[in-house]
């Protein structure tokens, strides 16, 4: 069998009869190693390797300076308080799938289930949501966000009192793989009455085929006449933690529109937001967010 360059290299590297003898040429050449052999892996093995919840959140979402709080975060909290509020989406269960180490985007959510599912498919984010709801020193602080969605009710319920009763609606904290036919195997959920997916599939999707398929898949989850929402951004093909650039998937409107046709559903409703703020594109090159609301069809 004949060696690769990047093979015959290594070898190199770790033979004791080396005649490499440039410390400089090494390192490219352990860089070079580096780089292909992480090009081999699949986005899930990325996030699984690189992935730092508090690093994530301080970029993202950190007082004063969360790329994501000036449009996203508004964007989110605006549809889901007027989603939840009006009581078209309602009942015992939800379960979300891909819920990262973020709790913001289920505070609405707590008004109308009070049986709530998180998961994720990385460990350090279950352990993050996990140090969240038992109130550790360390967790991460959601306050500032959780008080936007206090202020969107206009209700004299204050933060505290808010986040209490999310942890005491949120019943299970469970691994998930979104792009398995079970995504919560070995276990079989029972279906839900609603099916929340915020910023995780464009993550977790390697195509448009793969979205397609795994939308159409996540009506399994769900009661019939039960409601899926999903939350993501548009035309994203990287996000970066610290200087780690992590790929996901671009998709366009029309994209959208087609997998939840396709895959079955009623779409009940459907709504996208240009970004404006393009001046830290360097983190991150969404150019827009969309919401949908959409159904299985059957009878509740």
């Amino acid at each position: 069998m004949i060696a690769s360059p990047m093979e015959f290299l290594a070898c190199l590297l770790m033979s004791d009869k080396t005649v490499i003898r440039s410390s400089n040429l090494k390192r490219l050449i352990c860089l070079s190693i580096e780089d292909t052999m992480e090009a081999s892996l699949t986005k899930q093995e990325l996030l699984k390797k690189y992935f730092n919840p508090k690093e994530y959140y301080d970029i993202s979402y950190a007082k004063g300076k969360g790329i994501l709080l000036g449009e996203w975060v508004p964007f989110v909290l605006k549809n889901l308080h007027e989603l939840f509020s009006s009581g078209s989406v309602k009942g015992d269960t939800l379960t979300d799938i891909g819920s990262g180490s973020s709790i913001y985007h289920l505070v609405s959510a707590c008004r109308s289930f009070k049986n709530i599912t998180t998961s994720d498919l990385l460990e350090q984010n279950l352990i993050q949501q996990k140090k969240w709801l038992n109130k550790e020193p360390d967790m991460l602080d959601w306050s500032e966000i959780v008080q936007i969605v206090c202020d969107l009710e206009g209700n004299s319920e204050k933060v505290e009192e808010k986040e209490d009763k999310l942890r005491r609606a949120v019943r299970d904290v469970l691994k998930c793989d979104v792009l398995k036919k079970n995504p919560f195997e070995p276990l079989v959920l029972p279906p839900a009455d609603c099916v929340l997916c915020c910023l995780c599939l464009e993550s977790a999707c390697k195509d448009v085929a793969t979205y397609c398929d795994t939308v159409k898949n996540l009506k399994n989850l769900l009661k019939p006449g039960g409601h899926i929402i999903v939350l993501g951004t548009i035309k994203n093909s990287y996000y970066s933690v610290k200087e780690k650039r992590i790929p996901t998937m671009p998709l366009k409107e029309e994209d959208i529109k087609k997998a939840y046709t396709d895959g079955g559903y009623e779409i009940l409703r459907m709504e996208s937001k240009r970004r404006e703020d393009l001046s830290l594109i360097s983190i991150a090159d969404f150019q827009g967010f969309y919401f949908v609301l959409a159904r299985k069809p059957g009878k509740c």
